[in-house]
């Protein structure tokens, strides 16, 4: 069956709206990580978007309710892509890194998300906040669940320290990568090598 000669009219309009929640996410994304969360007005999110303050709550409640969609965004996106490289197969050692060459992408693509977590993340209300912190035990369960099999001898505490010092290498790029004076090919496969060291290298 062919497509439909009059698609229904609500159509392109849904389109849109979704396109312009989008684009209200991302520029509250980049003005949220210059200005921090409460630097920002609806007003200022508006005008970078084209359109009046007010027209804003067409799309959301209010501030704390795009910081919202952000932040239990990007935790549910990390878990996902975290999945999909686990379900892919391999052994515990090709997963893994295939998970640093996943979480380096994510750094290097999306600095402003970063730092507009490690600003606001406890500004979150108390259920939000909760969901995240379990979307982000989810996250690190999948790299912990690789690295028992890599060092089968460490301790739940020594592999939950190592992923946790991936991810500190890996984020910090959000704080740093624009003073590095290299390409971002060479800071991808830097950040590689160095999160791979902190996962594999054997203590003692």
């Amino acid at each position: 069956m062919g497509p439909m000669a009059n698609p229904p009219a609500g159509t392109d309009r849904e389109r849109a709206k979704a396109q312009r929640r989008e684009h209200l996410l991302a520029e509250a994304t980049r003005l949220f990580a210059i200005h921090g969360y409460a630097g920002v007005s609806l007003e200022d999110l508006g005008a970078a978007c084209g359109i009046s303050g007010p027209a804003v709550y067409r799309h959301f409640s209010g501030k704390p309710a795009m910081l919202i969609a952000l932040l239990v965004g990007v935790s549910q996106d990390l878990l996902d892509g975290g999945q999909k490289v686990v379900s892919a197969g391999g052994t515990a050692e090709e997963i893994l890194k295939q998970l640093i060459a996943f979480h380096t992408d994510f750094a290097l693509a999306k600095p402003d998300i970063i730092q507009v977590q490690d600003r606001n993340l406890e500004t979150l209300p108390t259920t939000e906040l909760a969901l995240v912190r379990q979307l982000q035990r989810d996250y690190i369960g999948l790299w912990t669940d690789q690295l028992r099999q890599v060092h089968p001898q460490e301790t739940a505490a020594v592999t939950r320290f190592r992923a946790h010092a991936a991810f500190g290498l890996l984020n910090s790029t959000a704080h740093s990568a624009h003073s590095a004076r290299t390409s971002k090919a060479g800071l991808r496969k830097l950040l590689n090598q160095m999160a791979a060291s902190a996962l594999f290298t054997r203590v003692g």
